[in-house]
């Protein structure tokens, strides 16, 4: 059905060989059964496998099936895309989950952060299982000659900087791991932010000229490299203190003009199990029922959406309720009266058997569960079933669009308002909602309509925090704080604090101010 179900396959049987990094003392030093030397002198193809795996580290839990996890926490719980989802989304103002587990109820309420929630723990280690992974094929690589060998290379250094993305947004700091230091006994120094930031920046610049305009589904190309830097630069005024919103601009443009990505005629079809046909997604994250089951790729958002008590879960494709995640006032809010509103967007909350108010997080009926994801065709017939299979759109054209009027009411170079109201109402009129005028292209506008798209993607809290709107008191969204109503945070909530387990392995880190 897919094209990379045969990588994925391929990813799956290699994996066996056991590598993997001992992530909880940050020990670098891949363990393996078979060196990637050896492996690849036996079979030169396998070098196809091997890069499969490194793209599946952010999607699956571990090699052999849900159950299993290539790091030492718990396989359900700790997979890469729904550690995203938990920090990303839950600790913001449109989602809430209801589970009452420990750590994970003090991201929904925005309360009571310390180095010892094991949700900031899984994301960390998560981040530095990946890392020494790209680096052990990085440094076989510099010194093998492989059919295809130089674009594994560039994919691998695009995946290692993917995941310090992940440790700069969400951390702050950590240590600095490459191929040079690959197998090194004493711990590693810290890295500040601005340390990472411009080790990435230069590894993303490097390669960029380097990838492909085009490349296998799921696989990155020279497109998603821009979106990675776009980002980057997008929040370089939060990470480093130094507004770059001109040089994401270049590659803002460069996406668009040059990408040859289209809207999906259909928002929903974005969303749906045959994903993978839809012309919008620059870069998905693969799920399959069948080949790559997980409980940490979309099937955390569809079955974790879902509750039979209220909900026919076959409509959804699913078999399995997990009566978890509700969405809150402060994004259906958006889309005014649910029951007039035009916009396709605002048809995707289940209301029946639900209440507007989110008087209590932890009771299922409070709040509008989200039915964007699902795992059914888009106007196919489909059978449902336990694991989801549709992908995960960690970058679509939609969002470039809005980060286009959003660089263009900042005043960044190259861009212009004219072009930032046109793209704007292409992704309103898309969704068969009403056009907007130039007076309402505001950064708040801007804001608000970020999360009526984007919403349940992975980018909210960064949205927030770089429209300062994260911590303080100048916006309050239900349970911000750990009350019903929301209250102020502290600033030092724009950074998670350093798992306390990592800083016992590594006495060169330091805990976050404020923890």
């Amino acid at each position: 059905m897919k094209k990379a179900i045969k990588t994925l396959v391929v990813l799956l049987s290699f994996s066996v060989l056991g590598i993997y990094s001992c992530t909880d003392d940050l020990n670098t030093t891949p363990k393996v059964e078979l060196t990637l030397e050896e492996l690849l002198a036996e079979d030169p193809d396998a070098i196809e496998g091997i890069v499969s795996r490194l793209y599946a580290s952010f999607a699956l839990s571990g090699p052999n099936g849900p159950g299993s996890s290539d790091i030492d926490d718990d396989a359900g719980e700790s997979p890469f895309l729904r550690g995203i989802i938990n920090l990303q989304d839950f600790t913001a103002d449109g989602m809430k989950n209801r589970w009452g587990d420990d750590g994970l109820d003090q991201l929904t309420t925005t309360s009571n952060w310390d180095g010892n929630n094991k949700f900031f723990r899984y994301l960390y280690n998560r981040i530095y299982y990946t890392i020494p992974q790209c680096n052990n094929l990085i440094q076989v690589l510099n010194s093998t000659s492989v059919e295809d060998s130089e674009l594994a290379l560039n994919e691998a250094r695009f995946l290692r900087s993917l995941a310090y993305f992940y440790l700069i947004d969400s951390f702050g700091k950590g240590v600095l791991v490459t191929e040079d230091n690959l197998g090194t006994s004493e711990p590693l120094p810290e890295a500040s932010r601005l340390e990472l930031f411009t080790y990435v920046e230069t590894e993303l610049l490097e390669i960029e000229p380097l990838m492909p305009t085009t490349n296998s589904y799921g696989r990155a190309n020279r497109y998603v490299v821009d979106m990675l830097l776009a980002k980057l630069y997008m929040n370089a005024e939060v990470y480093i203190g130094q507004a770059k919103y001109n040089e994401a601009a270049i590659y803002v443009n460069k996406i668009i003009d040059e990408g040859g990505y289209q809207l999906a005629n259909n928002f929903i079809q974005n969303f749906s199990g045959d994903n993978f046909n839809s012309p919008e997604i620059i870069f998905p994250l693969i799920a399959d029922a069948v080949t790559s089951q997980s409980y940490g790729n979309t099937t955390y958002i569809v079955n974790g959406s879902l509750s039979s008590d209220t909900m026919p879960l076959e409509d959804f494709g699913s078999l399995q309720g997990w009566q978890g995640h509700r969405a809150s006032p402060a994004w259906y809010g958006l889309f005014g009266d649910l029951n007039t509103s035009n916009d396709t967007r605002a048809s995707l909350f289940w209301t029946d058997g639900h209440n507007y108010d989110m008087t209590d997080y932890r009771e299922w009926t409070d709040g509008y569960p989200s039915t964007k994801f699902r795992n059914t065709d888009f106007n196919v017939n489909s059978t449902p079933t336990d694991f989801s299979g549709t992908d995960f759109p960690l970058y679509r054209l939609a969002d470039v669009y809005l980060m286009y009027a959003e660089l263009a009411v900042r005043g960044a170079g190259n861009t212009n308002m004219d072009t930032a109201l046109s793209l704007v109402n292409d992704v309103r009129t898309r969704s068969m909602t009403n056009p907007i005028n130039s007076f309402d292209l505001t950064l708040d506008f801007i804001l608000d309509e970020r999360a009526r798209e984007l919403n349940l993607e992975g980018h909210r809290r960064t949205d927030l925090i770089r429209f300062n709107k994260f911590t303080g008191g100048n916006y309050i969204w239900p349970w911000k704080g750990n009350t019903a109503e929301g209250t102020s945070i502290p600033d030092h909530y724009k950074l998670f604090p350093i798992p306390e387990q990592a800083r016992g392995a590594n006495p060169n880190l330091t805990q976050n101010p404020g923890y």
